[in-house]
């Protein structure tokens, strides 16, 4: 695994550094120190996961991280926070971020972390990502595409933060079928990852806040 530290304090990106470089077969391909520089080494080096801190100096993570997406990198940004509950994040996960992790969580959360966000496989941390999700997600004048039943089941899993198998035995199909319907779920949402899915549900109004509680 790729992957590009952004922080502007040299002490948060050297601690980083020795914590993702400890794991067998990742690699911390650049540093940079604001969202100028986080850019540039995004599009230069084309890592698998940006950590991004989102209050710096200059162009801040928010920007970067929507730059980053336009310009096309397949980058997951995971969002470095300070606060778990913050508006900042949640503009952030909406301008592309893939989910966010809390500065000062324990080395192996961080780890764990990292390689959900790289697998796509499902929300980063479900709790935290879905309570910031639920409380600055305001509905809005947005069509939802015409999913089908069964991807609409899918959809509403998807909120609650399960997993393609915790879906697949919830609904009694196979893991691939699965796959197949969130990969058509994006595709009709024209988004590049579930928790922009998850955040264009909360916006149409497809998901309300307290739903993810009955499953």
């Amino acid at each position: 695994m790729r992957i590009l530290i952004v922080d502007d304090d040299p002490l948060v990106r050297m601690g980083l550094r020795a914590i993702l470089s400890s794991v067998d077969g990742w690699d911390v391909v650049a540093e940079a120190g604001d969202g100028e520089a986080a850019i540039g080494a995004a599009l230069t080096h084309r890592p698998d996961v940006v950590l991004m801190d989102v209050r710096m100096p200059g162009l801040d993570g928010l920007a970067a991280t929507r730059r980053i997406v336009d310009e096309g990198c397949d980058a997951k940004v995971l969002v470095l926070t300070t606060f778990e509950v913050d508006e900042y994040v949640f503009e952030a996960m909406r301008s592309g971020a893939s989910g966010f992790v809390l500065k000062r969580v324990p080395p192996t959360e961080l780890i764990e972390a990292v390689r959900i966000v790289a697998s796509g496989e499902s929300l980063l941390f479900p709790s935290s990502t879905r309570a910031v999700i639920e409380r600055f997600a305001t509905p809005a004048e947005r069509a939802m595409p015409d999913l089908t039943e069964r991807e609409q089941d899918v959809l509403r899993l998807l909120a609650r933060g399960r997993s393609n198998q915790e879906i697949a035995g919830g609904l009694f199909v196979s893991l691939e079928t699965v796959k197949s319907h969130v990969a058509s779920i994006l595709t009709k949402l024209g988004v590049r990852d579930r928790t922009q899915a998850v955040i264009v549900a909360y916006e149409a109004g497809f998901v309300r806040p307290g739903d993810a509680a009955d499953l």
